[in-house]
Protein backbone atom coordinates (compact mmCIF):
# COMPACT_ATOMS: atom_id res chain seq x y z
CA UNK A 1 0.00 0.00 0.00
CA UNK A 2 1.06 3.76 -0.45
CA UNK A 3 1.66 5.57 2.90
CA UNK A 4 1.00 9.59 2.88
CA UNK A 5 -0.35 11.24 0.64
CA UNK A 6 0.39 10.77 -3.21
CA UNK A 7 1.61 13.08 -5.92
CA UNK A 8 -0.86 11.80 -8.31
CA UNK A 9 -3.99 10.02 -8.02
CA UNK A 10 -5.55 8.20 -10.66
CA UNK A 11 -9.52 7.04 -10.10
CA UNK A 12 -10.89 4.76 -12.25
CA UNK A 13 -14.05 3.05 -12.84
CA UNK A 14 -15.96 1.25 -15.30
CA UNK A 15 -17.43 3.88 -17.63
CA UNK A 16 -15.45 7.18 -16.14
CA UNK A 17 -19.48 8.79 -16.74
CA UNK A 18 -20.81 8.27 -12.37
CA UNK A 19 -18.08 7.16 -9.66
CA UNK A 20 -14.97 8.20 -11.07
CA UNK A 21 -15.58 11.77 -12.05
CA UNK A 22 -17.20 12.39 -8.76
CA UNK A 23 -14.24 11.14 -6.67
CA UNK A 24 -11.81 13.19 -9.15
CA UNK A 25 -14.01 16.59 -8.91
CA UNK A 26 -13.99 15.24 -4.81
CA UNK A 27 -10.24 15.22 -4.39
CA UNK A 28 -9.61 18.71 -6.02
CA UNK A 29 -12.21 20.46 -4.29
CA UNK A 30 -11.14 18.64 -1.04
CA UNK A 31 -7.01 18.79 -1.87
CA UNK A 32 -6.54 21.59 -4.27
CA UNK A 33 -3.29 21.36 -5.86
CA UNK A 34 -1.96 18.79 -3.36
CA UNK A 35 -2.04 16.01 -6.32
CA UNK A 36 -2.49 15.78 -10.35
CA UNK A 37 -5.78 14.30 -10.28
CA UNK A 38 -7.36 12.57 -13.37
CA UNK A 39 -10.01 9.80 -13.90
CA UNK A 40 -10.57 7.29 -16.41
CA UNK A 41 -12.72 3.91 -17.56
CA UNK A 42 -12.37 0.78 -18.66
CA UNK A 43 -14.89 1.30 -21.71
CA UNK A 44 -15.68 4.89 -22.98
CA UNK A 45 -18.94 4.03 -24.12
CA UNK A 46 -21.12 7.06 -22.31
CA UNK A 47 -21.07 10.40 -21.62
CA UNK A 48 -20.75 12.39 -18.01
CA UNK A 49 -23.74 10.74 -16.46
CA UNK A 50 -26.65 14.08 -15.73
CA UNK A 51 -26.99 12.65 -11.94
CA UNK A 52 -23.05 12.70 -11.22
CA UNK A 53 -23.31 16.18 -12.65
CA UNK A 54 -26.25 17.47 -10.66
CA UNK A 55 -25.50 15.49 -7.24
CA UNK A 56 -21.56 16.58 -7.65
CA UNK A 57 -23.24 20.49 -8.62
CA UNK A 58 -24.56 20.31 -4.89
CA UNK A 59 -21.05 20.40 -3.31
CA UNK A 60 -19.95 23.08 -5.59
CA UNK A 61 -18.10 20.41 -8.05
CA UNK A 62 -18.47 21.18 -11.91
CA UNK A 63 -18.49 17.96 -14.23
CA UNK A 64 -21.00 19.08 -17.10
CA UNK A 65 -17.48 19.61 -18.85
CA UNK A 66 -16.02 16.46 -18.07
CA UNK A 67 -14.52 14.59 -20.75
CA UNK A 68 -15.06 10.77 -20.34
CA UNK A 69 -12.21 8.55 -21.38
CA UNK A 70 -10.95 5.14 -21.20
CA UNK A 71 -7.42 3.70 -20.10
CA UNK A 72 -6.88 2.83 -23.91
CA UNK A 73 -7.64 6.30 -24.62
CA UNK A 74 -5.49 7.78 -22.22
CA UNK A 75 -2.27 5.38 -23.15
CA UNK A 76 -3.18 6.65 -26.80
CA UNK A 77 -3.43 10.51 -25.81
CA UNK A 78 0.22 9.82 -24.01
CA UNK A 79 -0.81 9.97 -20.64
CA UNK A 80 1.71 7.99 -18.77
CA UNK A 81 0.22 5.60 -16.47
CA UNK A 82 3.30 4.45 -14.55
CA UNK A 83 3.55 8.37 -13.58
CA UNK A 84 0.59 7.82 -11.15
CA UNK A 85 1.33 7.61 -7.71
CA UNK A 86 -1.75 5.52 -6.88
CA UNK A 87 -4.65 4.29 -8.61
CA UNK A 88 -8.05 4.18 -6.72
CA UNK A 89 -10.06 1.60 -8.20
CA UNK A 90 -14.12 2.29 -7.46
CA UNK A 91 -15.24 -0.64 -9.39
CA UNK A 92 -14.42 -4.13 -9.71
CA UNK A 93 -13.90 -4.51 -13.20
CA UNK A 94 -11.57 -1.02 -12.97
CA UNK A 95 -9.92 -2.96 -10.09
CA UNK A 96 -8.93 -5.98 -12.08
CA UNK A 97 -8.10 -3.53 -15.44
CA UNK A 98 -5.50 -1.76 -13.30
CA UNK A 99 -4.13 -4.64 -11.81
CA UNK A 100 -3.54 -5.64 -15.55
CA UNK A 101 -1.07 -2.35 -15.63
CA UNK A 102 1.07 -3.63 -12.94
CA UNK A 103 3.00 -6.66 -14.76
CA UNK A 104 4.21 -3.21 -16.69
CA UNK A 105 4.31 -0.63 -14.59
CA UNK A 106 4.88 -0.02 -10.71
CA UNK A 107 1.54 1.12 -9.59
CA UNK A 108 -0.07 1.20 -6.15
CA UNK A 109 -3.83 0.13 -6.62
CA UNK A 110 -6.35 0.48 -3.78
CA UNK A 111 -9.88 -1.24 -4.71
CA UNK A 112 -12.45 1.28 -2.62
CA UNK A 113 -16.06 -0.36 -3.00
CA UNK A 114 -18.39 2.42 -4.42
CA UNK A 115 -21.91 1.45 -5.09
CA UNK A 116 -22.97 1.88 -8.63
CA UNK A 117 -25.79 4.22 -8.90
CA UNK A 118 -27.04 4.02 -12.66
CA UNK A 119 -30.36 1.60 -12.67
CA UNK A 120 -31.60 2.87 -9.15
CA UNK A 121 -34.83 4.39 -8.21
CA UNK A 122 -38.03 4.84 -10.15
CA UNK A 123 -38.21 8.54 -9.29
CA UNK A 124 -36.25 11.59 -10.13
CA UNK A 125 -35.51 11.95 -6.32
CA UNK A 126 -34.99 8.26 -5.64
CA UNK A 127 -32.55 8.17 -8.59
CA UNK A 128 -30.83 11.80 -7.31
CA UNK A 129 -30.59 10.16 -3.44
CA UNK A 130 -29.09 6.65 -5.11
CA UNK A 131 -26.38 8.96 -6.46
CA UNK A 132 -25.68 11.10 -3.59
CA UNK A 133 -25.60 8.01 -1.67
CA UNK A 134 -22.10 7.15 -4.02
CA UNK A 135 -20.83 10.45 -3.71
CA UNK A 136 -20.90 9.97 -0.03
CA UNK A 137 -19.89 6.98 -0.06
CA UNK A 138 -16.49 8.01 -2.08
CA UNK A 139 -16.43 11.39 0.66
CA UNK A 140 -16.31 9.04 3.37
CA UNK A 141 -13.52 7.03 1.51
CA UNK A 142 -11.67 9.85 0.72
CA UNK A 143 -11.33 11.44 4.08
CA UNK A 144 -10.55 8.16 5.45
CA UNK A 145 -7.56 7.91 3.60
CA UNK A 146 -5.91 11.27 2.79
CA UNK A 147 -7.59 13.22 5.91
CA UNK A 148 -9.99 16.37 6.42
CA UNK A 149 -10.18 18.48 3.03
CA UNK A 150 -6.98 20.28 2.75
CA UNK A 151 -8.32 23.08 0.14
CA UNK A 152 -9.59 26.98 1.46
CA UNK A 153 -12.96 27.43 0.59
CA UNK A 154 -12.62 30.97 -2.08
CA UNK A 155 -14.56 34.27 -1.09
CA UNK A 156 -16.23 35.78 -3.77
CA UNK A 157 -15.64 39.40 -2.68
Amino acid sequence: MFAGFPNSVLFCCDHNATRSPMAEGLMKKFYGHRAYVQSAGVKHELEIDGFAVAVSQELGIELARHQVRSFDEMQQWGDDLSGFDLVVALSPASQRKALEFTRHYHLHVEYWPIMDPTGLGESREAKLDAYRQTRDQIVTCMQDRFGPPTEVEETSE
